[in-house]
């Protein structure tokens, strides 16, 4: 049915003919009548943010992955964000340097313009509360405090691992050991946004770290303006050649969250498990230690670590 104009009645009709076998006595028939809205002109709806865009002080734009390009149902052909969003950030950030893009992906996707907007919110896939928190974040009455679980690449090229599909029925893990983070520490092109990056409202000055038995303590201030919440993460690496075995460069051992007002000072304790210097045996079926000196740094996320002391692990 096209052509429907406010105001003008119109007739529904249902024709519904009876199947030729019979599935016993018919008791009755249900339908449901549907509607959706108007389709506009993608050109005329971007130049209309356009325009809203440059009359504004501050431009918000929301984009997304749909339910057609992300499914736990199927694997993803491309990063890259479907229709024209990517366009429309372009666009809007263009008429407008204070331009906040909110991200609603439930994983990494591609940003070609992240370099052109003041600020990317990742918001992952919100709930029925999603539109009162971004409120909040947005106007400032809460932080934005969470942290990558994973690393965002540029480009989908530039992933280190992208062969996914499994050739005549088996799937070979190429990468072996070296999975998420770990994988982008062999060099190669520098990804998007690290394994733990994400930023608040407030700065922090890491200050002092010191180790006490398997407890690391690191203190840090609140440099900014207002209250603000970190998330200290603590990285292995081992400090001396060991034996021929392949480990990453650097892995993440533990991490704590600390809350502080401008200005003053807090400490993370951070307890180092005995597993951080474990490897698994294939052959043992066990977990072993493999002792030695290890580098322990801190920071806010992998590409920033500014603290770091020494640890001797033993068997």
């Amino acid at each position: 049915m096209t052509g429907l104009e406010a105001g003008r009645t119109v007739e529904v009709s249902l024709l519904h003919r009876a199947p030729k076998v019979s599935y016993g006595p018919i008791r009755g028939v249900t339908f449901g009548l549907t509607h959706r809205d108007p389709e506009r002109d993608e050109d005329v709806l971007i130049e209309e943010a356009v325009a809203a865009a440059r009359a504004a002080d501050t431009a918000v734009v929301v984009v997304a992955t749909t339910e057609c390009v992300e499914s736990e149902g199927f694997d993803r052909t491309s990063l890259r964000l479907p229709g024209r969003q990517d366009e429309l950030v372009t666009r809007v950030a263009a008429a407008n340097p204070r331009t906040v893009v909110v991200a609603n992906a439930g994983a990494p996707v591609e940003m070609p313009w992240r370099e052109d907007v003041a600020a990317v919110l990742l918001t992952w896939i919100p709930g029925q509360e999603g539109g009162a928190a971004l409120a909040d974040v947005l106007l400032g009455r809460e932080e934005p405090g969470g942290r990558l679980p994973t690393t965002w690449p540029a480009r989908l090229e530039d992933a280190p691992v992208t062969r996914v599909t499994p050739e005549d029925g088996v799937l070979t893990y190429d990468e072996g050991i070296f999975v998420g983070y770990r994988a982008w520490q062999h060099g190669g092109v520098a990804p998007a946004y690290p394994f733990g990056h994400g930023l608040g409202y407030t700065r922090w000055t890491y200050e002092r770290i010191e180790l006490r038995d398997r407890t690391v303590r690191v203190q840090l201030r609140n440099s900014g303006d207002r209250p603000g919440r970190e998330v200290v993460q603590l990285y292995l690496a081992p400090a001396e050649a060991g034996p021929p075995i392949e480990r990453a460069r650097m892995w993440l051992a533990g991490f704590a969250n600390v809350v502080a007002e401008p200005g003053e000072p807090v400490v993370a304790e951070i307890d180092l498990p005995a597993r951080a210097f474990q490897i698994w045996g294939e052959s043992t079926g066990t977990w072993t230690t493999l002792p030695g000196h290890y580098t322990v740094h801190v920071g806010s996320s992998l590409e920033s670590l500014p603290l770091a002391t020494t640890v001797n692990a033993r068997s």
